[in-house]
């Protein structure tokens, strides 16, 4: 499986194009915002000789969701999303103008991902493993035989995504990072939403939110 990260929109949101050697490929978390920004990701695909099935999504905040439409007008592939996101579609307008940044047409949920298991492209399939706190139905997307993790707004270079927003909590986040994320072993590659990549080993010894948990020096259900 290989990987392409194409940094977009103000926000310096992380978008994913992973294919495989049938030249099949899923766009995760389409952050393109701008017809400049449509077009470096049209011709990566293009140069690459790629042909596009699925926009699928980690979680449904706009900065992740902004390229979504574009990809489904352009190719004519469908919006994988958790129902549990599709009120942040609804309200994308509101949050992006908090942000100065002016929200498009906002995509359809043509998959729901809370009715799936995974993600299947060429010969490759992505484990959907439910990671929500950071929104109620954010998702993580794992290839295992690769050990590629890609973590949305959940995990971080040494730190965790936020939980003040709407659908947020940080038990539930915390939850999400110890029981689901973090067994899957130190030597998993993490794709983060937003930022530089990392691994689960790096992170259980430097991020500061799980060195407390772990430590004993917090416990995250009470905070």
């Amino acid at each position: 499986m290989k990987i392409a990260c194409l940094p977009f929109n103000p926000i310096q949101e992380n978008t994913y194009v992973v294919w495989d050697d049938t030249r099949e490929c899923v766009i995760i978390d389409a952050g393109n915002s701008t017809p400049r920004e449509d077009a470096a990701l049209d011709n990566f695909i293009a140069q690459q000789g790629l042909k596009p099935v699925l926009a699928a999504n980690t979680h449904g905040h706009f900065d992740h969701t902004l390229g979504v439409e574009h990809l489904r007008q352009r190719y004519g592939i469908p919006f994988a999303l958790s129902g549990k996101d599709r009120f942040l579609l609804e309200n994308a307008a509101t949050s992006g103008a908090v942000f100065g940044v002016k929200i498009g047409t906002m995509p359809p949920i043509d998959r729901d991902l809370d009715a799936e298991e995974e993600i299947r492209f060429g010969e490759t399939a992505l484990r959907i493993l439910r990671t929500p706190g950071h929104t109620p139905g954010h998702v993580a997307l794992y290839e295992p035989q690769s050990k590629a993790l890609f973590t949305g707004d959940t995990l971080f270079r040494e730190s965790i995504g936020r939980t003040d927003l709407p659908g947020g909590d940080y038990s539930w986040i915390m939850r999400s990072i110890l029981d689901v994320i973090l067994p899957l072993g130190d030597e998993v590659h993490v794709y983060p939403g937003h930022g530089p990549e990392t691994t689960l080993g790096h992170e259980t010894l430097y991020n500061p939110f799980i060195v407390e948990v772990l430590n004993g020096e917090v416990n995250y259900r009470e905070r």
